[in-house]
């Protein structure tokens, strides 16, 4: 049996199934430290907050409007259902950790509401069957006939994962039988005996099918994930929808990660799911293949993914800049999944290396201390300018698009259930946390209860509790970052490369020899006759370790960051001097640690040495020694918003001097159109960049427009002569829809008009290069590129100089 959580009985028994069984969270109650407080705050705020977001944005009403309960028309993004449903789910697992009338009362009406808009067969899609005719896409198009965008499909995984979740928690199935009517239409519709042959464009109903099938013992669902996975890539049978979907290709012939971050580690984790279930050897191949190749090319130190945030992507190998680094919050959540899974499925401690990592960094940067702002994007490097987050250079209170903020309430309550499992005889701890966790080995009843301050201190104190003497392996894991490994691959790497901490483990007062629990696939074990009152330590030292990436990482070359146990740190200006990139750190910083309670949630801060580059009068530049402070990357932006770096000059030459101010740097940028994620003010930031890809800097993009007449502007200081400027085009042949313009000019303000100047040069459009024009002098208060993109195109500029 495969244990599903409280209230709703299980009753499928597997032929095939994950060999490590977790403990659901169900049965783990979290105590104190660093996670009780967080889920305490997604329980108290954050639940409560997004409830209201989906009320104030229509996202609830778009259900009482399809069922008939109010007038109105569809509101917000054909996908917002699924925001309800995840909210329920994170709701649910609230439920089950502590009881509340009120909020159990809330979601009887809320559910209500959505069974009202399930259509008579079963199908569940407010866009469409509110059917507002001036609503374009895809709510006008016929049932499944824009499943590459529709998200119809997505949308309903998230509701069988809440009406799972809602049922164990609750023992109800008023959401429940709306969500098993639902996927009884979906399994009458697709499949292989004539019926429709697609699949979702976004993935996530894989995951949801399965825990119908755990749910009822039905295992028409489980068949139906497989099929939906099996189907994608099958140009023979289908349309497919290109390697954004990771549709390009059947699955088990994709051997790298592409495409939409969160629309591959959902398929991932999901294909996981269906191969522990369906004892898929090519699946099992296939995520191997993959996982390698996530975690040796495409992962930030943070277990961030999706370099790209033209379309949310995978970038390619290596290709991992800091500052437009995307690592899109639900991206991380994803890989959560997969890592977890690809635990349960294999029994080695490194996925759960990866999944630590996650959790305490790329995860938990997303949503604020205060668990009511979010972070769409999570960069490793900020400049204090550029609006990242969705056109907000801090944290968010909400997105148009919010799959983020309703992500993280969800998975929060959901990190109980890492910290344990069992396979047969042997009972892993797997994450350090402060609480207790029960399970069964044969007839014997276990407690484990853990007495931590992790991940401040190294030193875990696990005591057993069981209702009879019982023989059993206990595993607990080593950190590779305790034997000297961030990751499990060479993509990151230890300077001095330590091979160990020098951790230890004792068994009620006594020190195991180290041979004798040298760890094996990541865990150490210590099998005998337990007893209750007997008690393990766990002592692993935590030394701030410097950090190394590979060397085709070209971002990070020349750079180090710093390690304190399972937490990356970083530089914010707020504790330096007001500036971050002009720091280059010491080979030996002399760290020291220090734990600050009541900053920023309790925290422990290091200080350390290093020098900054300042400029003379005479414009030299030269190096002064400095102290500088590094804090958790989670906790960052909740002060002062500035520079932010995690990858830190080591190579003087990479430090960033503050420049002599210029014309253009002194100018104030607008554009005709900026993309959401980019920046105008990117053009006179006075960032020279390497390459017309240069995807490491911020930039201006018109995107999406294509083939259009766009402009840039710069206010200048004042009323001044002008006669010469350079521009440095941003296109990203190979990698995205931005191309050098078709053609531009320069043009002046003349009191309300714009007149071209009189050029000396030609408008040359070159790659790679600053693009030089010269011109008759004009006096001018203001400036244009007024460009012509190529059609199909888009296009922007990395970099404009003014004389």
């Amino acid at each position: 049996m495969f244990a599903l959580g409280m209230c709703g009985s299980l009753t499928v028994a597997a032929e095939h199934d994950y060999p490590v069984r977790p403990v659901p969270f169900t049965d783990v109650t979290v105590e104190g430290g660093l996670w009780a407080s967080r889920m305490q705050t997604n329980r108290d705020v954050t639940v409560g907050y997004d409830f209201r977001k989906c009320e104030e944005t229509g996202r609830i009403d778009n259900f009482e409007v399809a069922g008939g309960l109010k007038p109105g028309k569809f509101q917000g993004i054909f996908f917002n259902d699924s925001d309800v449903f995840k909210v329920i789910e994170g709701a649910s697992y609230c439920l089950a950790g502590k009881p509340d009338p009120q909020l159990d009362q809330y979601l009887d009406v809320l559910i209500a509401k959505i069974a009202a808009a399930q259509e008579g067969d079963g199908y569940l899609y407010t866009a469409r069957t509110i059917n507002d005719p001036n609503y374009d896409f895809p709510g006008r198009a016929a049932r499944w006939s824009e499943l590459a965008s529709s998200h119809e499909l997505y949308n309903v995984g998230h509701l069988y994962e809440a009406a799972v979740a809602h049922w164990q928690a609750t023992g109800k199935r008023n959401l429940l039988d709306v969500a098993l009517k639902n996927a009884d239409l979906i399994c009458r519709e697709f499949g292989p005996a004539g019926q429709r042959v697609d699949v979702p464009g976004h993935q996530e109903i894989e995951m949801g099918l399965v825990k119908l099938h755990r749910a009822t013992g039905d295992a028409k669902y489980l068949r139906q994930a497989k099929f939906f996975i099996d189907m994608r890539g099958r140009s023979d049978l289908r349309k497919t929808y290109g390697e954004y979907c990771q549709d390009h290709v059947p699955v088990v012939r994709q051997s790298e990660a592409v495409g939409h971050a969160v629309r591959a580690g959902y398929l991932y984790a999901g294909m996981t799911d269906v191969a522990a279930l369906t004892d898929d050897a090519a699946y099992r191949e296939t995520l191997d293949r993959i996982w390698e190749n996530i975690v040796s090319r495409k992962m930030y130190l943070t277990g961030g993914v999706g370099s790209s945030g033209h379309g949310e992507a995978f970038g390619g190998n290596y290709d991992m800049p800091n500052e437009t680094a995307y690592n899109e919050t639900c991206a991380a959540i994803a890989q959560a999944y997969f890592n977890h899974r690809m635990f349960l499925l294999h029994g080695d401690g490194k996925y759960i290396d990866v999944l630590e990592r996650i959790l305490y960094n790329g995860f938990l940067s997303g949503v604020a201390l205060e668990g009511d702002r979010f972070f769409y994007p999570n960069p490793l490097a900020c400049d204090g300018r550029q609006r990242f987050n969705q056109g907000v250079l801090g944290r968010s209170p909400w997105f148009g698009c919010s799959c983020c903020p309703v992500n993280v309430v969800r998975f929060v309550p959901s990190v109980a259930g890492y910290a344990y499992a069992s396979r047969d005889r042997d009972v892993h701890v797997n994450l350090f946390i402060e609480g207790s966790g029960k399970l069964r080995v044969g007839e014997t009843v276990i407690t484990l209860r853990q007495h931590t301050n992790y991940p401040w201190d190294g030193r875990v104190r696990i005591e057993i509790a069981a209702d009879r003497e019982a023989e059993f392996t206990l595993r607990v894991r080593i950190p590779g970052w305790a034997e000297g490994r961030p990751i499990p691959s060479d993509l990151y790497r230890y300077e001095p490369a330590d091979v160990s901490t020098g951790w230890t483990i004792a068994v009620n007062g006594q020190t195991m020899p180290r041979d004798s629990v040298a760890p094996r696939d990541g865990f150490a074990s210590v099998t005998r006759r337990w007893r209750a009152g007997d008690i393990v330590e766990l002592d692993l030292p935590t030394p701030v370790r410097a950090v190394i990436a590979h060397d085709d990482v070209v971002a990070d070359r020349g750079r180090v960051a710093f390690e304190r146990g399972p937490l990356v740190y970083c530089l914010e200006a707020v504790d330096n001097g007001g500036s971050v990139h002009d720091l280059v750190a010491a080979t030996d910083p002399k760290w020291r640690a220090e734990h600050r309670e009541g900053l920023l949630g309790d925290v422990t801060v290091l200080t350390g040495t290093a020098q900054r580059a300042e400029r003379g009068p005479d414009g030299s530049v030269t190096f002064a020694p400095a102290t500088i402070t590094a804090v958790p990357y989670y906790a960052w932006a909740h002060r002062d918003l500035g520079e932010m770096a995690v990858w830190v000059a080591r190579d003087p030459s990479l430090a960033r001097v503050k420049a002599v101010p210029t014309i253009a740097s002194r100018s104030r940028a607008t554009a005709s159109h900026v993309w959401h994620l980019d920046t105008a003010e990117a053009v006179n930031d006075q960032n020279a960049p390497r390459a017309s890809n240069d995807h490491a800097l911020p930039r201006l993009t018109w995107w999406d427009h294509r083939g259009t007449s766009e402009w840039v502007q710069l206010d200048l200081p004042s009323r001044i002569d002008v006669h010469q400027a350079e521009v440095y085009w941003f296109d990203d042949t190979g990698h995205g829809g931005c191309r050098v313009p078709a053609s531009w000019r320069i043009t002046y303000r003349d009191g309300d008009a714009w007149k071209p100047v009189e050029a000396l040069d030609e408008y040359t459009i070159a790659k790679d290069r600053f693009n030089r024009v010269r011109w008759t002098p004009v006096e001018a208060s203001a400036l244009r590129i007024e460009v012509q993109l190529r059609e199909s195109y888009s296009g922007g500029v990395l970099e404009w100089r003014v004389e």
